[in-house]
């Protein structure tokens, strides 16, 4: 361990964990700032959807590397990376420390790691033509173009799909190959959130989030930005697009919501089990047990 180094504590773990209200009270505890790493909740206008902290919260802890892209305007991995990791190191040149919080896995990795992803610029009309090929046709197309990261991304992850696709096409190089690793001079502490009653958490905060406007908020986007926003295909946003264009019940949609979150959640577990080394914490008392690693790493 090298203490002249500034810190890093990781919050992460799968969707409904309760990531957002342990880091905002291990914020305030260290004083500390908090970086978002949800690939969602960097987008303005999208926040019922993507559990966003509430203005309340944010008042209650700065939150960095949210709201910050237009939905009409996404961005890849390698744009955020660039954006947060100049985020991070400003506040750690503040602070010394800083949290990062989130359950986009690839993100966090890119950010910990330093992972290095390939800087190929969207791609239009490639893009385009990608989206009118079935997402089982065209995750079998990646599987001949980059088996490697067929294997990683889910047949049902469009936008990792097309990216990879898209990538190998611009430079005839597999997506996979192209991940470089290049350490960022801080150190790391991983905690993770995963909590027996997760599965009822889930049911619990997609039923809230419906009363709470979800079907409004995207009824804004459309309306904002068209029908036709990818990211409306996302978890929530297209059950409740269904039932905007009366496609399926209101009922309908909060059982598929529940079901593709906790499927998500799975992946999640599985990704963060293999891909990081969190310290796991205990549900009893996450919030002592937290503060008590950090200050031991703090020592």
């Amino acid at each position: 361990m090298q203490p002249n180094k500034p810190l890093v504590i990781a919050i992460m773990g799968p969707t409904a964990s309760g990531k957002t209200e342990l880091a905002i009270d291990i914020a305030k505890k260290i004083n500390s700032n908090i970086h978002n790493v949800d690939s969602r909740q960097i987008y303005i206008d999208m926040d019922i959807g993507t559990a966003k902290p509430t203005a309340a919260q944010q008042k209650q802890v700065k939150h960095f590397l949210i709201d910050f892209c237009l939905p009409s305007n996404p961005i890849n991995l390698h744009d955020f990376q660039s954006i947060a990791q100049t985020s991070i190191e400003s506040d750690l040149k503040r602070q010394g420390l800083t949290l990062l919080v989130g359950g986009s896995g690839l993100y966090l990795q890119a950010l910990i790691r330093g992972l290095n992803p390939p800087s190929v610029p969207p791609q239009k009309f490639l893009r385009d033509q990608l989206k009118k090929i079935d997402k089982t046709e065209r995750h079998n197309l990646l599987k001949c173009c980059d088996p490697f990261a067929a294997e990683k991304i889910h047949p049902e992850d469009s936008i990792r799909t097309i990216r990879a696709l898209e990538v190998f096409y611009a430079t005839g190089r597999m997506f996979s190959k192209q991940k470089n690793i290049k350490p960022h001079p801080w150190r790391v502490l991983e905690l993770g959130l995963n909590p027996d009653n997760l599965i009822p958490r889930i049911k619990r905060r997609t039923e809230e989030m419906y009363k709470k406007g979800l079907i409004e908020e995207t009824e804004g986007l459309i309306k904002k930005y068209g029908n036709d926003l990818q990211l409306l295909k996302t978890i929530g946003y297209g059950e409740a697009r269904s039932i905007i264009n009366g496609n399926i019940t209101y009922a309908e949609a909060l059982e598929i919501t529940i079901k593709r979150t906790c499927q998500l959640a799975k992946r999640q577990k599985t990704w963060f089990r293999n891909k990081h080394n969190s310290k796991w914490l205990n549900d009893e008392n996450e919030l002592h047990e937290a503060l008590s690693l950090i200050y031991e790493f703090l020592s």
